[in-house]
């Protein structure tokens, strides 16, 4: 019992104060020493409310809880040796180190499409996703903040992962911090790839902070995480994705 709780405790501080450092980054350079100017290229134009960083920030250290113990069922549970995280790079062709990157990516996006798009079901999203929703204008303090039955759907990507196929454990852990400086990324309400990006041969298959901000507005489109694949194919990409973005990126500064 010891054992878990220090590796619970571990890594609940190491994945927090990940999100802490990062959501801070951004948010001291977007919301606050370069708040005004550089406010007429947010998003929306207008700034939560303090209330709404607090609700944000304390949603996201509750989620941390369920990140972490789904980090101690895979790196310190009796299902662990049945794990396919190896600790040796010779374990696998060298080339599979990068590739098993990419293939991450791709199973996190097709899962975290068709479970955020399942958790919009009128029959229980006031109870699996409302919480989240609650940033109708969201920052980067909302990367985690989800009520904790979506927290726990959030990270069974995990194990599904860790236990499916092969892992380096540096990649599993370079991947997540990925995931905590994309998802950041997405709520932070500025768009940061250039113009035309959207219409970009490979910029159009890659999801952007626009097309999540638009998802957090309007709500019945754009679910995908990473890619727009899956929002493309079914339909679900925001109408107005195009138009905005490159409204958002031909903006004048106000002199």
């Amino acid at each position: 019992m010891t054992n878990y709780l220090e590796s619970f405790t571990t890594l609940y501080s190491i994945i927090v104060i990940r999100y802490l450092v990062v959501a801070s980054i951004f948010f001291l350079i977007y919301y606050v020493f370069f708040k005004k100017k550089w406010s007429y290229k947010k998003i929306q134009s207008k700034f939560p409310k303090s209330k709404d960083y607090v609700r944000e920030v304390l949603y996201s250290v509750c989620s941390v809880v369920m990140f972490a113990c789904m980090g101690v069922l895979i790196f310190e549970s009796p299902l662990t040796p049945y794990s396919q995280i190896y600790w040796e790079i010779g374990e696998m062709p060298i080339w599979y180190y990068g590739l098993s990157f990419v293939f991450m990516l791709i199973v996190h996006d097709s899962y975290f499409y068709w479970m955020h798009r399942t958790m919009h079901h009128p029959k229980i999203f006031k109870v699996t996703h409302l919480v989240h929703h609650k940033s109708t204008n969201p920052s980067p303090w909302a990367a985690y903040s989800f009520h904790p039955i979506e927290a726990f759907f959030e990270t069974a990507i995990l194990p599904i992962m860790a236990f499916t196929f092969p892992i380096h454990f540096t990649v599993f852990g370079l991947f997540f911090l990925f995931q905590i400086i994309y998802n950041v990324y997405g709520h932070l309400g500025y768009e940061l790839y250039p113009k035309g990006f959207n219409k970009h041969w490979l910029g159009k298959w890659i999801n952007t902070s626009t097309h999540h901000n638009l998802h957090h507005k309007h709500f019945d489109n754009s679910y995908g995480l990473y890619f727009t694949f899956w929002d493309r194919m079914m339909g679900t990409m925001a109408p107005e994705y195009d138009e905005t973005f490159e409204e958002v990126k031909t903006r004048k500064a106000i002199s």
